[in-house]
């Protein structure tokens, strides 16, 4: 079942009218990329969209490198709800 983006998007904004910002931007890779590992369970040879996925993860890890350098307390907080390793 895909995710809901406007759910993410209110959870994760800074103020009301966020909806760039590096944790909403996370957030959502974050739900992309679990969204699109169900595929792979059942797609085993989608090669195309795993290129795509793996752009995902290091558009992701990039945004955390960023985050975690301007708002080490926000980074923190973000890394443990999403439950992602580091």
């Amino acid at each position: 079942m895909p995710f809901d983006r406007e759910e993410v998007i209110k959870k994760y904004q800074i103020h009301e009218q966020d909806r760039g910002s590096a944790p909403v931007q996370i957030a959502l890779l974050t739900a992309r990329i679990n969204d699109l590992r169900t595929h792979f369970d059942s797609h085993k040879k989608d090669h195309h969209s795993r290129r795509g996925l793996l752009k995902m993860v290091g558009k992701r890890r990039r945004l955390q490198e960023y985050l975690r350098r301007t708002d080490p307390e926000r980074y923190r907080e973000l890394i443990a709800d999403l439950g992602l390793r580091r």
